[in-house]
């Protein structure tokens, strides 16, 4: 265990933030200020940190690089947006290509359990014979209620108390098998879109016409698909298919397939950007099923903070709106 940073000058504090994960914008509210803490209780495969800023603090993250950040609130707990969208559950996630923001009170007290991309794609490698092909995409919200989110999530804050304990010191092999445990249960546990390469027996919590749905629309993203196709492919009724996405991820099988498409889109735009691939936005965009321009756009932006054109060219310049403009069917 290390602390980091501890004091109430925020911007030196923020730099230690900095470094530790990624460049972000820092504003700090108004308010009498509290000592703030930032400490690394571990760090080997992965990473566990506890901070608080003792102020008031929005954060934005930007899009993450190659980590995945989990975060679970120890006191004060505030609001967190991770692909523009406010997540409704108290303990979140968010991974490589995703947007990360935090509107934290002075109180807030947050435990970071920071995990590179290389390990969670090893753990997926370890089950399929390969790593994914594109960093996995968690639902952001861990499911309240569930005994095996609350199990795992016990397990991390159990982590850190282990690695503050003289045996984390003496036993770095007893540390590391500490980290397969949390980085293959996030895997299992948490819903994401890779579920469907995952053995049957690797995901039992979801429903095998649910794990039935993802996997068509990962067979089928570039094709005119519908919930009724989606259904078929299930096995079960679209109303039973709706309710089963809704309790299993907050979301819709439609808002599903659009998020596979998306990105699916940002994988080719990065492409375009590093020169290993050609074509316009709306070449890719359509490609993926996105038949209407505009709100493509506007729905590529909630999920990367940016235009798809400036993904496709990082040093763009002037009105970036002019070539993201064509209802998707997704």
């Amino acid at each position: 265990m290390q602390m980091l940073f501890e004091g109430h000058d925020v911007e030196a504090l923020d730099e230690v933030v900095t470094r530790e994960f990624s460049p972000h914008c820092l504003r700090v509210g108004r308010g009498e200020p509290a000592p703030a803490r930032f400490r690394r209780l571990h760090r080997q495969g992965l990473a566990l940190y506890e901070l608080g800023w003792g102020r008031p603090v929005d954060v934005a993250a930007g899009e993450l690089p190659d980590f995945y950040n989990v975060h679970l609130p120890l006191a004060g707990a505030g609001a967190v947006r991770v692909g523009g969208r406010e997540v409704a559950a108290p303990c979140s996630v968010a991974g490589p290509g995703m947007t990360l923001g935090m509107s934290l009170p002075a109180a807030a007290d947050t435990l970071i359990l920071f995990l590179p991309q290389a390990a969670v794609d090893d753990a997926v490698a370890a089950q399929t014979g390969e790593p994914p092909a594109a960093p996995l995409r968690f639902a952001p919200g861990f499911a309240d209620g569930d005994p095996a989110v609350a199990a795992w999530l016990e397990t991390v804050r159990a982590f850190g108390r282990f690695a503050a304990s003289p045996l984390a010191a003496r036993s770095p092999l007893a540390a590391a098998h500490f980290e397969q445990v949390l980085v293959h249960g996030l895997v299992d546990l948490q819903p994401h879109d890779h579920v469907a390469a995952l053995p049957a027996f690797a995901h039992p919590a979801l429903p095998r016409a649910v794990r039935r749905a993802m996997a068509y629309c990962e067979e089928h993203a570039g094709e005119p698909v519908s919930v009724a196709d989606m259904a078929a492919a299930a096995r079960v009724s679209p109303r039973t298919l709706q309710d089963r996405f809704r309790l299993d991820f907050g979301t819709t099988p439609a808002a599903y397939l659009r998020r596979v498409r998306l990105d699916r889109v940002h994988q080719d735009l990065l492409r375009i950007a590093d020169g290993s691939a050609s074509g316009t936005v709306a070449e890719v965009a359509t490609r993926w099923g996105f038949t209407h321009l505009s709100r493509f756009a506007a729905y590529y932006r909630e999920a990367y903070g940016q235009l798809p054109s400036r993904t496709a060219d990082p040093g763009r310049s002037g009105n970036p709106e002019s070539a993201d403009h064509s209802a998707d069917n997704g």
